[in-house]
């Protein structure tokens, strides 16, 4: 049986490190960050271009799953809403898998704080602490495990989602 991590989370929150690493504690492990599957210049946001990024990631996380090579396929990217997590999972071929779905969180402190280090290293631009902070209160709606970042470290996080338990997918999102 495979284990599909789909972990969510707001802009600098940790989802991309913290994937990164789960992908070397988990034995047999690939892993996706949905941005991969959209970037572009300039970045548009129209319903063509969420259309056609929803499918890279349902069939770039297909093959991963589909391959025998991997046990854990490990997914991030920032789904704030309940949408976008349906639509990816009934996308894919999760029959004799279990699904871990995860909401990263964290205080606004400590969110401004590591997207300001990302902005001083020419990561990011200014404007995305807004757009981050804003996000922020969506994920408590969401019928995800919240695991809250702020005092953990990137190896007790990764931890922390080993350990967290499968969630039933409704059976609407499963397919063979």
């Amino acid at each position: 049986m495979k284990d599909i991590y789909i972990i969510g989370g707001t802009m600098g929150v940790g989802k991309t490190t913290v994937c990164q690493r789960l992908k070397k504690k988990l034995p047999d492990s690939v892993f996706l960050d949905g941005d991969w599957c959209w970037d572009s210049d300039p970045f548009q946001v129209t319903e063509e271009t969420k259309s056609m990024v929803t499918d890279n990631i349902c069939h770039l996380l297909n093959n991963f799953i589909s391959c025998s090579a991997y046990e854990n396929v490990i997914f991030c990217w920032v789904m704030d809403r309940e949408e976008i997590i349906k639509s990816i999972l009934e996308k894919l071929n999760t029959k004799g898998c279990q699904i871990k779905i995860i909401s990263l969180v964290c205080s606004p402190d400590a969110l401004k704080d590591r997207l300001n280090k990302d902005i001083e290293g020419g990561r990011r631009e200014k404007d995305v602490i807004a757009r981050s902070l804003s996000r922020q209160s969506l994920y408590d709606g969401l019928d995800t495990i919240k695991i809250d970042t702020t005092d953990l470290t990137v190896e007790a996080v990764a931890e922390k989602i080993i350990m967290t338990q499968a969630c039933p997918v409704p059976p609407s999102c499963v397919r063979a």
